[in-house]
């Protein structure tokens, strides 16, 4: 589990094909390599990856994550190359502070951004998302966006809003996004079983 907090912006540094539809991922951090176990998990913009290699590569350390073809084909790692930047999140541990929401790592969809509004300091994100993700998408709600844990500003149909803060800004891939880019989207665990409940419930 994750609580979508950003802890590093990371960089792949290599993808390599290791067989039909594995895909093996290098990624360069600021994380001590020690402190990385081999089958740990890493969010990798919202992704839940499994570290299977890490180390230090020149003056800078790296991991390395397998990517399946069902997750190349639902998420944006399917067009990561060498130099795509990523927010990097590790895994939640007993007793670290839940300062986001809880946050799976199981992307759900990818939104794309439809506009961005650069307010003083902030910037407004105008997001589409997938039309059966939409429904899950309230305000004052909590959505991951390339990991990051947002709360929603307004809804309107398959369109919502999110206001980014000058910190996150300056700590996520979120300062460079231009509209038409692409981001996994994970709705709110809450969201997904509360849908579910009613939809089990008799008419």
């Amino acid at each position: 589990m994750f609580t979508g907090i950003v802890s590093d912006l990371g960089e792949v540094l290599e993808v390599r094909e290791k067989a039909e539809g594995l895909r093996r991922l290098a990624i360069g951090c600021g994380y001590n390599p020690d402190s990385i176990d081999v089958g740990a998990s890493i969010a990798c913009s919202g992704i839940c990856l499994t570290v299977v290699e890490r180390g230090v590569d020149g003056n800078r350390s790296f991991f390395a994550v397998d990517a399946a073809a069902e997750t190349l084909r639902m998420t944006t790692a399917g067009v990561w190359r060498p130099g795509t930047k990523l927010n990097l999140e590790r895994a939640l541990r007993l007793g670290d502070e839940l300062g986001g929401h809880m946050v799976s790592g199981h992307v759900d969809g990818i939104a794309e951004l439809a506009a961005r509004d650069n307010l003083p300091d902030m910037a407004r994100l105008s997001l589409r998302a997938p039309a059966e993700l939409a429904r899950f998408i309230a305000p004052k709600g909590s959505v991951a966006l390339d990991g990051v844990s947002l709360t929603v500003n307004e809804v309107d149909g398959d369109t919502f809003s999110v206001l980014i803060i000058p910190h996150t800004l300056n700590v996520t891939t979120f300062g460079s996004l231009k509209p038409g880019a692409r981001l996994n989207l994970e709705i709110d665990l809450i969201a997904r079983y509360a849908a579910r409940l009613l939809a089990t419930l008799p008419r």
